[in-house]
């Protein structure tokens, strides 16, 4: 006689209701984690038209993982230092000027030296940075000193080349105050010489702009013996 299968049935064993599954808490935490994460990445990666929706694509492209911790909030961070960053686009000289022209009787020249400044080369979106020094010789009326570093601002918070920005401070100087002359030199290093390219690291570049009586050879020469004097002078 052939003998019949046995087969064993288990009794499951009674969960204690307190402690769960195992295992429930950990796949509870992660799956809480992941929902956040999903959450965040959601807000940021909607086409929108921002900045922040692009960023992550662009990190992905890097090689690198949006998800992770210390990339979950950087599109939104990057979009906010580039619009800070290229804030002169919407500044109005006029509203920074605020009327600060005043009638003093004084024809010698008159320099702001040693501003310094911070913008963006628009070939690679590296920083530029330096030095900014400008000088005019006022007909009949001065500007608020303040107002000269204000405007270097609005216009090297812009994408830029250190040329033309240069050329835009002194046109603004001249068509403001309406001086004798206007003279502007900017000394800077760039960082798409020094992190890339030739990667040059003590290298500078010096441009000016000279209009009106600084086109003169005796006034263009005393205004660069005195901005290339060593040290501020104070």
């Amino acid at each position: 006689m052939k003998r019949k299968a046995v087969v064993k049935v288990m009794k499951p064993v009674p969960e204690d209701p307190s402690k769960g599954r195992p295992g429930t808490r950990n796949r509870r935490a992660t799956a809480g984690l992941a929902a956040g994460t999903r959450s965040v990445l959601r807000a940021v990666t909607e086409d929108d038209g921002s900045i922040a929706s692009r960023m992550e694509y662009i990190l992905r492209q890097l090689g690198e993982d949006p998800t992770r911790e210390g990339l979950l909030q950087t599109p939104e961070r990057s979009e906010k230092a580039l619009r800070f960053l290229t804030s002169g686009y919407q500044t109005d000289i006029q509203q920074i000027v605020n009327g600060a022209l005043f009638h003093v009787k004084h024809d010698e020249m008159v320099i702001v030296k040693d501003i310094e400044f911070y913008s963006l080369c628009e070939h690679h979106m590296l920083p530029f940075f330096g030095k900014m020094h400008v000088a005019y010789i006022p007909k009949d009326r001065v500007i608020g000193l303040s107002k000269i570093p204000r405007i270097v601002d609005a216009f090297a918070r812009r994408l830029q080349v250190q040329e033309r920005l240069t050329q835009q401070i002194a046109e603004t100087i001249m068509e403001i105050t309406d001086p004798r002359g206007v003279g502007v030199v900017c000394e800077a290093r760039h960082f798409c010489m020094m992190m890339r390219g030739v990667e040059k690291q003590h290298s500078g570049t010096v441009t000016s702009a000279m209009l009106g009586a600084f086109r003169k050879r005796e006034t263009r020469a005393e205004f660069l013996s005195l901005v290339t004097r060593g040290g501020s002078g104070f």
